[in-house]
């Protein structure tokens, strides 16, 4: 489920020079077309290609993506605790988890599409949830919600949830966990190591592969 949950987040956290003019619910429906039609038409990309995988991250969903506020929200409390050192290496490593698990997720959605919902009620103009539905093929639709809100005069994903499971909540059990038996440090360690894989495929997540 947490492969799931953070490949949804790496789908639809993006913008572009258009995501000003578009509502969110639009904005969503554009990204997930144009990211799964690039999963279409590559063939090593469908197929699983890391490098390919990290590379899409890179240009279509990185830059626009509020990591600080999601991985604020997935540390939870021992984020009031940190040093800015602490919270800089932990938005850091939060960021190259979601580009690790994107790029081993990605071959298992060709060919499927993403359907917005209409909205419910009253609009914030700040903040919202945009409601899709994944549909797969002989299978039935997955409901996926899209928290987003504005930042830098454009909107922005910080979480996701799928089948009533949040992404922030699904990472803050397990870091509370790591923390409280090794700290905010033992925390930072634990998602480096979990980021090596990314490193030694496309080096894109900040980290050099160790040397023997």
């Amino acid at each position: 489920m947490t492969k799931l949950l953070a490949f949804f987040g790496a789908l639809v956290l993006t913008a572009s020079a258009w995501a000003q003019q578009l509502a969110p619910d639009q904005l969503v429906q554009k990204i997930t077309d144009e990211i799964l039609a690039a999963i279409k038409s590559d063939k090593q990309l469908a197929a699983g290609d890391k490098q390919k995988a990290v590379k899409l991250a890179e240009e279509k969903v990185l830059p626009y993506v509020d990591f600080d506020q999601a991985t604020r929200l997935a540390v939870g409390r021992a984020w009031r605790e940190a040093t800015p050192e602490q919270k800089k290496r932990l938005v850091s490593e939060f960021r190259n988890m979601l580009v690790r698990t994107y790029s081993n997720a990605i071959s298992t959605y060709e060919g499927q599409t993403l359907k917005v919902l209409p909205a419910r009620g009253k609009q914030d103009p700040e903040e919202t949830v945009v409601r899709t539905q994944f549909v797969r093929a002989g299978g039935q639709p997955l409901p996926i919600d899209f928290t987003m809100h504005q930042k830098d005069n454009s909107w922005k994903v910080y979480d996701i949830t799928v089948e009533g499971v949040s992404l922030v909540m699904t990472y803050r059990s397990e870091f509370d966990a790591i923390v409280k038996q090794k700290g905010i440090d033992g925390l930072i360690q634990a998602l480096a190591t979990k980021n090596i894989p990314a490193a030694a495929v496309g080096g894109s997540a900040g980290q050099k592969k160790p040397t023997k």
